[in-house]
């Protein structure tokens, strides 16, 4: 096979999309072309697909998405997406088609240790990476690093930025009710207005960042819905808030998990109305190792060239899931350019086919890297 086929199962992958969790025909395409290539295939996480190759005292894992979005593919492509309502929005196609060609490799041309290949479901609602670790990944297969990559829209195609340390942020999430007395709205005084509550809070909580956050750290507060009323002249009784919070280090996410309530419980009772908060943690900050990631920009320098790789590439405010696999494992999550494409989750957006034979040179190089005894000897 080259590398016009895995292209090809890149776009039949783009017009046959399936939702986190619901992965069947995406997992058994995958499956069966790694059994024919000669993989140890082991399904997990329902839909997922874990494989395996070689021996020998060192072990690498590779992970790749494979799940798709919710949304109405706007690109016109011919091989747009057949399933209504559903999209690969975030480039999960490319991903799998990017680890499937360096499976491909890998199988004619076998590393000196152990390879694991981890196809996984559901990142987009950042659950698949935790039911794997819970079903045993790291048990049933284990493996001295872990590493993953995503697309980047922005990025010269083909083009690789290394982040040592935090390179994705944490995320959590707010649902915030503010909870007054509604009224006529000709008569505001015989209510306890939430609308003004929330006005108040929302601006209050714009200060957590500038005056609760180191100014050398990063930190997100946003708003992004705010719901209550129904008409012009009736004060509600209650005002909805969702928010999103973003961070990298553990300390600054601390610090906005004690604000954000605090500050929601404090104006409201000002204004004499009552918040509920409905605070949810979600994914950690993606921390990748320093060795791991000097590693795998030394191996894409040596195998692609110097100009392949990005100087000064900075971390993203966006999550990912790849962060469970580093609590339990060093490795590293890189970035692939993706070109002068529509952003992620655009329903505009297009992969760039023209990054899945650099970034699958780099995971066979890697494995190959990685898993050397002798080649990890002269590292250290």
């Amino acid at each position: 096979m080259g590398i016009q086929d895995f292209i090809a199962l890149r776009r039949e992958f783009h017009q046959n999309p399936e939702l986190a969790f619901s992965e069947t025909e995406t997992g058994n395409r995958i499956a069966a072309l790694l059994e024919g290539w000669g993989f140890s295939v082991t399904r997990m996480g329902g839909t997922g697909v874990v494989a395996s190759l070689g021996n020998g005292p060192r072990a690498i894992a590779i992970r790749a998405d494979i799940d798709a979005l919710p949304i109405t593919e706007a690109t016109g492509l011919s091989f747009a997406s057949r399933v209504p309502g559903v999209m690969h929005a975030c480039g999960h196609d490319g991903h799998s088609a990017i680890l499937l060609a360096a499976a491909y490799d890998l199988s004619r041309r076998p590393p000196p240790g152990r390879v694991v290949l981890i196809f996984q479901p559901a990142e987009e609602i950042g659950a698949g990476s935790l039911k794997l670790i819970q079903e045993g990944l790291f048990d049933r297969f284990p493996v001295d690093a872990v590493f993953g990559l995503h697309n980047w829209p922005g990025m010269p195609a083909g083009q690789f930025g290394f982040v040592e340390g935090p390179a994705m942020a944490a995320v959590d999430k707010v649902a915030a009710r503010i909870v007054g007395r509604g009224g006529h709205g000709a008569e505001p005084h015989l209510a306890n207005d939430p609308v003004v509550a929330a006005a108040q809070a929302i601006s209050a909580l714009q200060s957590i960042v500038s005056r609760n956050v180191d100014p050398l750290e990063m930190a997100v507060v946003t708003v992004g819905s705010i719901h209550g009323g129904e008409v012009h002249n009736v004060i509600p009784g209650a005002v909805d808030l969702s928010l999103s919070l973003r961070s990298y280090s553990p300390g600054v996410r601390e610090v906005l998990a004690e604000r954000v309530p605090a500050i929601l419980h404090s104006v409201a009772h000002a204004f004499g109305a009552v918040a509920e908060v409905d605070y949810r943690r979600g994914i950690p900050s993606v921390v990748n190792s320093v060795a791991e990631t000097r590693l795998v920009r030394q191996v894409a320098v040596d195998t692609l060239g110097a100009d392949a790789v990005i100087e000064g590439f900075r971390p993203r405010t966006a999550s990912e899931d790849f962060a469970h696999y580093l609590d339990h494992r060093p490795g590293s999550f890189i970035f692939v350019g993706n070109g002068d494409s529509a952003p992620l989750h655009s329903p505009e957006y297009r992969f760039d086919d023209g990054a899945i034979g650099p970034a699958a040179q780099l995971w066979v190089a890697l494995a190959h890297r990685f898993t050397d005894p002798e080649a990890q000897a002269q590292n250290r």
